[in-house]
């Protein structure tokens, strides 16, 4: 599947207005100074990419890369665009744009048939069912670096409120409509780096900055995933405390890697004013 790469419209769909990063819902994320809650990272991410999926298919999902930087909030029911310059055959570079004018987000998507070789899985103890986790700071942040942190085990389907990045599921492009092929999206799949994290050290509220991915499988309807990671660094600038965080995914059941990234978020926001 090869189709022009073109520019394309929409609205902004919070899938996660009920997150227990409560960043995505009007009262908390009011309280920071926004003006309600913020739309998903990986939302805005996927938004970029879906120019990606209509011209390059299957080829984006097993060799697509992309970085991608959220750089100020979308906010639900907003109307965006996203405007694809410098596209050749195999790369593209992408700004959304929101009905105020504001430019929320940037991104560069190529194919890399060329990827350094994938990880191999460790193997990593997966997190248990409502364990507990240490509040996210800095000293806890830094054990976790040191000692290493737990895999998070998920299974794709359309159960998953990420299983769609529009709010009618049935403009959702036919390789990620659970009404046709039904792979596995890109919210969906970067969603994954923020909830291992979160699954092992509690924040709220914390936000999404960027990604920088490569795929290497396409993930079929039903896969059980497996998701490693550590903590590549931690700094502080402008009192928010920031970690980038190495990601791989892989299908439980083969060990075949399928995706890796490096999130970098903010983890825990300096005091609301």
């Amino acid at each position: 599947m090869t189709n022009k790469l073109a520019n394309w419209q929409a609205t902004a769909f919070n899938q996660s207005e009920d997150s227990s990063n409560q960043i995505h819902s009007d009262e908390m994320a009011k309280t920071y100074g926004f003006k309600g809650g913020l739309v998903p990272g990986v939302t805005v991410s996927a938004y970029l990419i879906h120019p990606a999926i209509e011209a390059w298919g299957t080829d984006w999902l097993k060799h697509g890369a992309a970085k991608v930087v959220v750089e100020k909030p979308l906010y639900d029911g907003y109307d965006f665009t996203v405007d694809v310059t410098d596209a050749d055959e195999t790369s593209y570079q992408a700004t959304l744009t929101d009905q105020a004018g504001t430019r929320n987000a940037t991104g560069t998507m190529r194919l890399n048939r060329t990827a350094a070789a994938p990880p191999t899985m460790r193997g990593d103890v997966p997190l248990a069912k409502n364990q507990p986790i240490a509040n996210a700071n800095r000293e806890e942040m830094e054990k976790l670096q040191a000692l290493g942190m737990k895999a998070l085990q998920v299974r794709w389907n359309e159960n998953n409120n990420m299983a769609t990045y529009l709010k009618n599921r049935q403009t959702m492009p036919d390789l990620h409509n659970t009404a046709g092929a039904g792979y596995a999206n890109a919210a969906f799949m970067l969603s994954l780096s923020n909830w291992v994290l979160a699954g092992n050290a509690y924040m709220n509220p914390w936000i999404h900055l960027q990604t920088e991915s490569q795929n290497y499988a396409i993930v079929e309807n039903n896969t059980e995933l497996h998701v490693e990671c550590d903590i590549r660094d931690l700094f502080e600038k402008k009192g928010h405390q920031f970690v980038d965080l190495n990601v791989d995914v892989y299908a439980l059941k083969t060990a075949q890697p399928v995706m890796t990234t490096m999130l970098r978020a903010i983890y825990q926001l300096r005091p609301a004013v």
